[in-house]
């Protein structure tokens, strides 16, 4: 038990804020509701009224952002605290 324990905060404090702003295609407006997941958790988040977001991710995940009528696009962190796309 007391492993299970040590695992689980291992790996939560392997875990880092990831913030940043989402942009449309041409005019670089920003998106309000795109949805940003972090790929193979069921950790994820929306874009506010301004298009930024912020989400808790280990260094090394993989973002997918996801809109009505675009493309999902799917970004590996690495070792960046700011994502914008």
């Amino acid at each position: 038990m007391f492993l299970m324990v040590g695992i689980l905060l291992s790996s939560l404090s392997m875990a880092q804020k990831i913030s940043g702003k989402v942009s449309g295609s041409k005019d670089g407006s920003m998106l309000p509701g795109v949805s940003v997941q972090v790929k193979g958790t069921n950790s994820g988040t929306s874009t506010n009224a301004d298009g930024g977001y912020s989400v808790n991710a280990s260094s090394g995940a993989t973002l997918v952002f996801s809109y009505i009528g675009f493309t999902t696009k799917e970004v590996k962190v690495g070792n960046q605290t700011i994502v914008d796309v």
